[in-house]
């Protein structure tokens, strides 16, 4: 047996000291629950925090915030198939987008739907994940701005996420200034910069964003407490809103050093061990999840003297020394874990997820 628990005391508290950073500097932010992978109970409890919108990178899950309470503006955070245009209308108030085909056939879906569909359109400001090519931005739009039942309210950027490129004061300067840009070229309000995310947070802390962005989409920081940008935790705010436990099934005083004929484990690792490991003894535990729920780089024990040995499909080895602790079958054993651990666990249907409240 294996659980996530989620600590309501502890995200609320996150929430209301992110809520105070963004409404004191005027900042409208979005809270990113991708990372829920669209459990009814948790989005529930997103939403009865007070949150206004919710951003998504699974229509499915977008559909499920909707079910909730329709009340609350939906952000599809990934730009958009056209073969799932329809759906994107359906479920998401707001489309982040960066192909003009794409945005056609959203056009055409929305007339169809009698819908006036919102967009942020990407810029490319260095990450070279999703992103209009800054050479093309004015173009671009005004192709957008022709399109019927398609209302442009944004323009926003990505950073961080694939290759680790910082947001900088000029970069975000310059984000600003092409929404100038565009309002004044084409004679537009463009509501939303969207320049913020996790990794932007702690530019804000420290008093130097421009003010021209004016909102954000914020998944990790809310979750974890964390400072993207410095690879460290912001003070004040909660760094373990969620646990993960896992049951002992097994747990024995074990060899070291495996006999027989070495080949490649189930991943395709393969193992040296030290002479002097030969003939020691430690008492070895297997806890049931495996590499099916998450990766073990992802999690670590909270007990120190815990040492993971590897993992398997459905089963994690780990040692601990001579059992100080004096563990034994059926315990449950307390795991800390990161942004992507947290993905994994919560993705997998295997993993019971439960909520805690004081």
């Amino acid at each position: 047996m294996a659980f996530i628990e989620m600590n309501l005391v502890k995200l609320r508290k996150n929430y209301l000291f992110l809520d105070e950073i963004f409404s004191s500097r005027n900042i409208k932010w979005a809270v990113v629950t991708k990372v829920l992978c669209g459990n009814k109970s948790y989005l529930n409890e997103i939403i009865n925090l007070g949150v206004k919108q919710i951003c998504d990178s699974r229509l499915s899950n977008l559909k499920m915030i909707k079910q909730l309470n329709d009340t609350i503006e939906t952000i599809y955070i990934k730009p958009p198939s056209g073969q799932n245009a329809s759906n994107v209308i359906k479920y998401a108030d707001i489309s982040v987008n960066t192909e003009l085909s794409t945005i056609k056939s959203l056009s055409k879906m929305a007339v169809k739907q009698g819908i006036k569909h919102k967009i942020i359109i990407m810029i490319e400001m260095g990450e070279l994940r999703e992103g209009v090519m800054r050479n093309d931005f004015l173009k671009f739009y005004e192709k957008i701005f022709q399109l019927e039942n398609i209302e442009v309210i944004g323009i926003g950027a990505n950073f961080s996420c694939l290759y680790g490129v910082l947001p900088s004061q000029d970069k975000l300067i310059q984000l600003s200034l092409y929404e100038q840009l565009i309002e004044t070229k084409f004679n537009r309000t463009i509501s939303y910069v969207s320049g913020g995310s996790s990794v932007v947070i702690p530019l804000v802390l420290r008093n130097v964003l421009p003010k021209g962005i004016n909102h954000f989409r914020v998944g990790e920081t809310l979750f974890f407490g964390t400072d993207v940008y410095n690879d460290s935790l912001i003070k004040g705010m909660e760094h373990n809103a969620f646990k993960l436990y896992a049951e002992i099934i097994e747990l024995s005083e074990k060899p070291v050093v495996p006999t027989g004929d070495l080949g490649t484990n189930v991943e395709g690792k393969t193992f040296e061990f030290k002479k002097s490991d030969i003939g020691q003894k430690s008492y070895r535990a297997i806890v049931g999840l495996g590499l099916l729920d998450v990766d073990e780089k992802h999690i670590w024990a909270s007990d120190k003297n815990i040492k993971f040995v590897g993992a398997s499909s459905d089963m994690i080895v780990i040692d601990i020394k001579d059992n100080p602790s004096n563990y034994k079958v059926g315990d449950l054993l307390e795991f800390n874990m990161d942004y992507m651990g947290l993905l994994r666990l919560m993705n997998s249907k295997y993993i019971e997820k439960r909520i805690k409240n004081d």
